[in-house]
């Protein structure tokens, strides 16, 4: 077994590799998640999860990462930052024939950009130790495996442990430096390196801006969400008909929420993202809900091609703009881009275009 001292180098020659990549940071932690897999599973047990019954699948692995990758000995747990500069968020939500989408799905998907940089990081960690006898002759075999948002990967419990940030009352893994607005990945490795110091306090204090703020008050508790009522599950991974009573609630967003992060103090010290890929496509920042709602299916694949907005997939992209059409002020264009797809050969989308037109007859707003 190699050094203390030079794993501790090894250690931070990563971290460097890391921010080298363009990484925001780069945090440590061992196999043993603490707390983070009993609440899952209490969360799971009263049902938040809808129809995502996939995160009850593999729990043993969520508990256990090296179930997941065999030999994994250490995670290797990295922060990106996405927020693109000048979207404009609060004056587009503001503006309700304008559409919303959430700050993170503007520009290029992030899976496979982070998974890339990942393995790049994987294959220089191997060059380090190829080029450390010391090292060298422990490890012979350093096997590893990248994971973002994808896999039973406890990600925000990860980064805690690695002392990225903590897990605020929204949910959110949150860093006092740079607020919310970044995505995690994770990197599996088979070497006993030595872990971070986890991130213990729990900067939220008496505040509830986040609870305040949600649309459908989704926040059961502090840091307890319940995805049923949430307009990120609602607009992204519920592919049925949504509840009526929240269709109102949801105002123009048709592709994710970020109200909870807007609101929380800690992010006006959010960086802007530096990544060109991150930046907004296809003015989605600042579209009319009318121009989206127009695409035909073959627009809708070709402006979202590398966009993490195409697996939602086009039905639901009406259904979404129908609802948010429906929460708009009343218009001659709306009408009649509403009653030209009144009857869609699609069931959900007629239910919600037949809705949308009910509710501007009712409300005549």
């Amino acid at each position: 077994m190699p050094s203390q001292p030079l794993l501790k180098n090894l250690a931070q020659d990563i971290k460097h590799l890391a921010r080298e990549l363009g990484f925001s940071a780069c945090g440590i932690s061992g196999i043993n998640l603490g707390e983070h897999p009993a609440y899952l599973e209490k969360w799971l047990a009263a049902g938040y999860q809808g129809d995502m019954q996939w995160m009850a699948n593999n729990l043993e692995k969520r508990r256990d990462p090296s179930l997941l990758e065999a030999g994994t000995q250490a995670i290797i747990s990295v922060r990106l930052d996405y927020l693109p500069p000048e979207t404009q968020a609060i004056k587009i939500l503001g503006s309700p024939e304008k559409a919303y989408v959430s700050r993170y799905a503007l520009g290029r998907d992030y899976h496979k950009l982070i998974r890339k940089r990942l393995a790049k990081l994987a294959e220089q960690i191997n060059q380090t130790i190829d080029n450390t006898p010391e090292l060298k002759t422990a490890f012979p075999e350093f096997t590893s495996r990248a994971f973002t948002d994808s896999a039973p990967v406890l990600e925000r419990g990860i980064a805690q442990q690695a002392g990225l940030g903590w897990i605020g009352k929204n949910c959110m893994l949150i860093t006092p430096k740079a607020g919310s607005w970044f995505f995690l990945g994770e990197l599996y490795v088979s070497l006993p390196l030595p872990a971070d110091k986890p991130f213990t306090k729990d900067h939220c204090g008496a505040c509830t801006a986040c609870d305040v703020a949600c649309p459908t008050q989704a926040f059961v508790a502090d840091g307890v969400l319940d995805a049923r009522r949430c307009i990120s599950y609602l607009t992204i991974e519920l592919k049925g008909s949504i509840p009526e009573e929240l269709r109102p609630l949801m105002g123009n967003r048709i592709y994710g929420c970020d109200d909870c992060q807007l609101v929380c103090p800690w992010t006006r010290f959010a960086p802007t993202t530096k990544e060109a890929d991150f930046h907004p496509r296809h003015q989605l920042d600042s579209s009319d809900l009318i121009d989206l709602f127009n695409w035909d299916e073959t627009a809708f694949l070709k402006n979202t091609q590398g966009s993490p907005i195409r697996r939602t997939g086009y039905i639901s992209w009406l259904r979404n703009l129908a609802v948010a059409l429906g929460n708009a002020p009343t218009s001659p264009a709306i009408l009649d881009a509403l009653t030209a797809r009144r009857d869609y050969p699609n069931p959900i989308v007629q239910e919600h275009v037949l809705w949308a037109l009910a509710r501007h007859q009712q409300t005549g707003y």
